[in-house]
């Protein structure tokens, strides 16, 4: 790894390296083999401290090789689930709506209630789009709460 030094920088008590200013100076004792990031440090003043770390900046080792670490291949996104709230003739209209606000991360009465009423009337309702592993915590939690939920893919279909 390249490094470049700005300013005095006191490497032990008795050694102090103080290049010239605007010379970057190489901290490799022979052939540096990775140079693929180069980092600048700047020092707060003579001997004081130990300096302070600049934004690092990539370079590309070889043409035509990806690095790994490509932002367009981070990990691939889940594919989203519905959680879905089925009609029971068991619980009541607002312990649905309580139980809705209190499972379901950032739910309003109004969203609640409109959730509660369109499964009421039609048999069922989406309660919420999300990842399958937030989808079957949501429909676990709900089914311990004493409602009727499933998950079903939210890919394909209405």
């Amino acid at each position: 790894m390249e490094t470049a030094i700005r300013g005095r920088l006191t490497l032990s008590p008795k050694t102090v390296f103080n290049p010239k200013p605007g010379e970057k100076q190489s901290l490799c004792k022979g052939p540096c083999t990775n140079r693929g990031i180069l980092m600048a440090i700047s020092t707060t003043g003579p001997g004081k401290g130990a300096g302070i770390l600049e934004k690092p900046v990539i370079e590309r080792t070889s043409p035509g090789r990806e690095s790994e670490f490509d932002p367009r291949k981070s990990r691939k996104i889940a594919p989203p689930y519905r959680v879905i709230l089925h009609n029971d003739n068991f619980n009541k209209r607002e312990y649905v709506v309580q139980v809705l606000m209190k499972v379901i991360p950032g739910m309003t009465l109004d969203n609640a209630v409109n959730i509660m009423q369109e499964a009421h009337y039609n048999g069922l309702a989406v309660v919420i789009i999300c990842a399958q592993a937030d989808a079957e915590e949501h429909c676990m939690q709900l089914r311990g709460n004493g409602l009727l939920s499933s998950i079903e893919p939210a890919s394909g279909g209405c």
